[in-house]
């Protein structure tokens, strides 16, 4: 009987210290922070994973472009070399850099896009800051059709374009200071600054619509503050509330740079000389190598097109380096995070 006694006393003594463990805080601590830490793991990695697969998306076409411009002939024949040529060459780029007169065409592009962007800046910033505070009649009117600059695309618009610029006559003053006739503005880059000017060019109703969301996000005591002290309207807006603006300067700069830089559309439609814009002489590489060069394999072709792609892009990730951080914090602050 004593026998008995003492081993159900040793199971109840068990299952009491069982229970006591259990029941413990640190025991239970220690399980949801471990629950806590597995579930921290696990978003972890799928957060990686969804960074990871949209870096290759990206990044994949521009590594194969980068690495394909290096190989020779024979490594494009070869389908045993995929990433890593066997024999590097610059051929291609000494050749891309003679065909289309790389530097001063660049110099010129660069010219001609940095000047589209300055203007840009300041004609769409003024616009605005006009929507956000000032009213006038048919300002809903006006901003509505801000919006649907950005909703049409621009292709919807070709023809009126090339038929204005094609016979630019505004309000018949040019027939009337021109013995009758009208001007031909195709061929030249003045329509493109027309448009800019008068804020309706490449984007220009998206950036409207940047400086608008952020002036309308600065409080009203600044300007009210400035007027007091006897500013006037324009003293106010340049040096207060355009310093003040300047994130979203700095995001629609860059914006408007490199979209300036990346059109075909517009240069091709008013007929810009591929001398200023280089972006129509990279896309008719593959047919100026055939007819200069005499290369007319194809497959070769494109790794002459893939240095000129290359050569294209420096400048723009140069100049995105260094704003790298300044850009980053005005597209936060600009009003179309997400």
């Amino acid at each position: 009987m004593s026998d008995i006694t003492n081993q159900e006393t040793k199971k109840l003594t068990f299952k009491e210290k069982l229970h006591a463990i259990k029941n413990d805080p640190k025991t239970k601590n220690s399980t949801s922070a471990m629950l806590r830490g597995t579930k921290s793991f696990g978003l972890g990695f799928v957060q990686a994973l969804i960074i990871i697969g949209i870096c290759y998306v990206i990044l994949a076409p521009i590594i194969g472009i980068l690495v394909k411009s290096f190989m020779t002939n024979s490594d494009s024949y070869n389908p045993m070399v995929y990433l890593i040529p066997t024999s590097p060459t610059l051929e291609r780029y000494k050749t891309v850099i003679e065909c289309v007169d790389y530097f001063p065409t660049m110099a010129k592009d660069l010219a001609y896009t940095i000047s589209l962007m300055v203007i840009q800046v300041f004609m769409c910033s003024m616009v605005g800051y006009g929507f956000a505070r000032f009213s006038f009649p048919g300002k809903n009117i006006l901003f509505a059709c801000v919006v649907l600059m950005i909703v049409i695309p621009s292709h919807s618009i070709m023809l009126p374009l090339y038929m204005t610029f094609r016979n630019f006559n505004p309000l018949g003053l040019v027939k009337l200071f021109n013995g009758g006739n009208t001007v031909n503005l195709m061929g030249t880059p003045i329509p493109m600054f027309i448009m800019t000017f008068f804020a309706s060019g490449l984007r220009s109703g998206l950036y409207i619509y940047i400086f608008n969301q952020f002036f309308r996000g600065l409080p009203k005591e600044i300007e009210e503050a400035a007027f007091v002290d006897g500013a006037g309207v324009w003293y106010t807006y340049f040096r207060i509330m355009l310093v003040n603006a300047m994130p979203s300067v700095i995001t629609v700069a860059v914006f408007s740079l490199v979209w300036q830089y990346n059109d075909t559309f517009y240069a091709n439609l008013f007929q810009i000389s591929p001398d200023i814009v280089l972006s129509k002489k990279i896309s008719t590489l593959t047919a100026s190598i055939a007819n200069e060069y005499k290369v007319l394999d194809r497959s070769i072709q494109q790794l002459y097109l893939n240095a000129g792609i290359v050569l294209m892009m420096i400048p723009i990730v140069i100049i995105y380096l260094i704003l790298q951080k300044r850009f980053v914090e005005g597209v936060e602050r600009s009003g179309i995070v997400g």
